[in-house]
């Protein structure tokens, strides 16, 4: 079973990709999908369990360790992790081998993928010709890790720097502290009311008042109200102003 969560679509294409490269027959779960509506039905699957998640301070999103942590897991019990990142991952692995080990599942290992930087909260966020090339790129990378998986084999060990474990212990929880918060999400005069933020929200944290999009206090930050509006209507302080919308459909 292929699971997913995915802000921008970074995540679902990679996550779709592994699996037909793998034979095109595993089951592909939306996280987003089963976080939105609450369903805390168990996972079982015959075939390993492969998680695709985004890069958030250098570790899994929180809220995809908390839905592994509140999920039961059947059948398989081998777990390998997809990560795709702007940069890199750094200690990630540790903190997921841990992670498993709290759920009873075996770790087989973790990849990155590099994809296009998609945080237009903090980072440049390259145009449409920038992003097809980061992912073409990517590409043989996501047939290399789906060969691993195919077989059976644990994912080979990546290389991690002293700053890559400084950033995953420390700069992690302040990132969350100091940075994660939908305070500085609002909406221009260019808003046509679609709804289509609410929708893509995974935490159902966005409603329409009066035919414009309000925040509430949860938020994750995986960017998908902002760079998924059709119109461009929403900003994220004054950080995203002019930068190009990076969605991947």
């Amino acid at each position: 079973m292929v699971i997913y969560f995915s802000g921008t679509g970074n995540s679902r294409y990679v996550a779709n990709m592994i699996n037909s490269a793998i034979g095109g027959d595993d089951e592909i779960v939306a996280l987003n999908d089963l976080i939105k509506t609450g369903l805390g039905k168990p996972l079982v699957s015959e075939k390993p369990f492969v998680f695709v998640t985004p890069t958030y301070g250098w570790r899994i999103p929180r809220l995809v360790s908390k839905f592994i942590r509140e999920t039961d897991f059947g059948g398989n019990n081998k777990a390998y992790f997809v990560m795709t990142c702007g940069d890199g991952t750094g200690n990630a692995a540790a903190y997921v081998k841990e992670l498993c080990a709290e759920r009873g599942l075996v770790f087989m290992g973790l990849a990155s993928v590099v994809m296009p930087e998609n945080y237009i909260a903090m980072f440049a966020v390259p145009d449409k010709a920038q992003a097809e090339a980061i992912i073409e790129k990517a590409e043989p990378g996501m047939r290399s890790i789906a060969e691993y998986i195919k077989n059976g084999q644990q994912l080979p060990t990546e290389t991690v720097t002293l700053a890559g474990r400084f950033l995953s212990s420390v700069v992690n929880p302040i990132f969350y502290r100091f940075f994660i918060s939908a305070k500085g999400f609002y909406v221009t005069e260019k808003c046509v009311a679609c709804g289509k933020c609410v929708r893509l929200c995974p935490l159902n944290n966005i409603q329409l008042l009066e035919g414009k999009p309000e925040w509430g206090g949860e938020c994750t930050h995986c960017m998908a109200c902002i760079c998924g509006c059709p119109e461009e209507a929403i900003e994220y302080k004054n950080k995203s102003k002019g930068k190009p919308r990076y969605y991947l459909g």
